[in-house]
């Protein structure tokens, strides 16, 4: 049963609702507990939190042992942004892959067996799927996280895996609205600006987010971003006309509206946390996401607390509070009567260990996703690999592992491996990275891994020359393919999860899985 401290006032308890926060350990401390007692609804789960199934598992039992409607949160895209497998890849291709494969039955599967792991843990709410359109090949945040270039595509996967998810007892939280496809610019770090006129959005950026509305999507996650031919002064996540107007009105979506995290640079730094927060839930969102950088229960007290000021100073509805706080209770309901009725599923025969059990239709998928250019015998020795490493966004994160060298050594016993990045101050020059390369490789067959070579000037040209001293160099593209094929043998993955890696792999060494 619910518990609450009987002696927290209304308000106070709507103002705990709608907030999302995180927390550090693998447990959850006693100010959670208590705050979870006091009214909070929402907990927000990052890799930091996750350890292995079973303590996962005890976490949440424990959250519910407090409030058995808890909403357990995660940003567990599969593919490069996974929280479950953190520290040893995804079991799971993600949104591009899927997009490249283009079987809207592949991607519903996936989605389903992701949110039948996510139950088992007691996770009941993702943050997932990216509806972006990628839309500007430089962006820098969204990439592989899409499901492609062309609105349509998006539409049709982004629904497939809205309804996957659900089907298992998870709510899907469909982002970033109304679309961070088309940016050059990372909203963990500065405030995007989209340029395009109505009909373009219209046309580009909504028809994920109505397909994902027409499919059920339980949740809309709101991007910081500022897109004026929608509102000119304030960011999507700010913006009544957005969230309210086109959101709401417009688009018909009567689910949670969550913003994404509060304390990202294109908020924080120009409005606060405190400040951003009573502006999202006054322009329409009824959830503040917060606790990927901030969390600390500091941190709630001060949202709480700027929240219930902001209703007493009139400067936000109480009215509009409690309709926030009852979307976030109605879905937490929704959650918990799913569970009831039996919405997750027990572990299949093809379980194996590690947070995520089985990855049979995973690695499926990231077969299939492959895309083959040229010829090359199968591998007989082991080769030397050359990771070209681009510096994570924060989204994905520099803990999970990615690349080849690890599945190629398991088939290939002997495979070495080294790292290398551009110039500067955290790398080097071409000439010198290329010496190194080829001194380290001797006389292998060097395997060059790469991605999204497309925007990293300083990886385009260690390639050429690396190519031009050994041109039997196989290229293993990561990210998103735009740079085309080069090299005698080039595999495309369309992503840098864990089975993508051992699907390429597999390739290269003449096994066929």
């Amino acid at each position: 049963m619910t518990t609450l401290v009987t002696g927290t006032d209304t308000l106070t308890r709507d103002a705990l609702a709608v907030l999302q926060p995180g927390f550090l350990g693998t447990t959850a401390p006693d100010w959670l507990l208590r705050r979870i007692g006091e009214g909070l609804t929402s907990v927000g789960l990052f890799g930091r939190n996750i350890s292995s199934p079973d303590q996962l598992a005890a976490l949440t039992a424990q959250l519910r042992g407090v409030r058995d409607d808890v909403l357990v949160a995660i940003d567990e895209e599969g593919g490069d942004v996974t929280r479950l497998e953190v520290r040893h890849g995804s079991s799971f291709p993600g949104n591009h892959a899927l997009g490249a494969v283009d079987d809207t039955g592949l991607t519903r599967a996936v989605a389903q067996e992701l949110g039948r792991r996510l139950a088992e843990c007691g996770v009941n709410l993702n943050w997932a799927p990216s509806a972006d359109v990628n839309s500007n090949r430089d962006n820098p945040v969204i990439g592989v996280r899409s499901f492609g270039a062309d609105p349509a595509l998006v539409a049709r996967h982004t629904a497939a895996y809205v309804e996957g998810l659900q089907s298992a007892g998870v709510a899907a939280c469909t982002k970033h609205f109304p679309g961070h496809g088309d940016t050059a610019v990372d909203s963990h770090h500065a405030l995007p600006r989209i340029d395009v006129d109505l009909d373009t959005v219209h046309a580009r950026e909504l028809l994920p987010f109505r397909a994902a509305i027409a499919a059920g999507s339980k949740c809309v996650m709101s991007a910081h971003i500022l897109l004026p031919a929608l509102d000119p002064n304030r960011p999507a996540t700010l913006s009544p006309q957005i969230l309210t107007g086109l959101l709401r009105e417009e688009l018909g979506f009567e689910g949670l509206i969550v913003t994404d995290g509060m304390e990202m640079q294109a908020i924080a730094s120009t409005y606060g946390i405190e400040r951003g927060s009573v502006l999202a839930i006054a322009a329409g969102a009824d959830a503040i996401c917060v606790g990927g950088g901030l969390a600390d229960e500091g941190t709630v007290l001060r949202l709480r607390d700027a929240l219930v000021a902001a209703v007493r100073n009139g400067d936000l509805p109480e009215e509009r509070l409690a309709d926030a706080a009852a979307r976030v209770r109605g879905l937490a309901d929704w959650t918990r009567r799913v569970r009831g009725a039996g919405g997750s599923s027990e572990p299949g025969a093809d379980s194996q260990e590690g947070t995520a059990p089985g990855t049979a239709i995973g690695l499926v998928a990231a077969r299939r996703a492959l895309e083959v250019t040229g010829t090359l015998k199968p591998l007989d020795a082991a080769p030397y690999v050359a990771a070209f490493t681009p510096v994570a966004n924060i989204a994905v994160g520099d803990e999970t592992p990615w690349g080849v060298a690890a599945e190629l050594e398991r088939l290939l016993p002997g495979t070495e491996t080294g790292s290398y990045s551009g110039a500067g101050a955290a790398g080097t020059g071409t000439d010198e990275l290329l010496a190194r390369v080829l001194t380290e490789a001797g006389d292998r067959t060097v395997v060059a891994v790469v991605r999204d070579l497309h925007r990293h000037v300083w990886m385009s040209d260690a390639l050429d020359a690396l190519l031009a001293a050994r041109p039997g160099t196989v290229v293993v593209e990561m990210g998103v393919n735009e740079a085309g094929p080069r090299g005698t043998l080039h595999i495309a993955t369309h992503g840098a999860a864990r089975v993508c890696g051992q699907a390429a792999a597999e390739v290269l060494a003449g096994h066929n899985g």
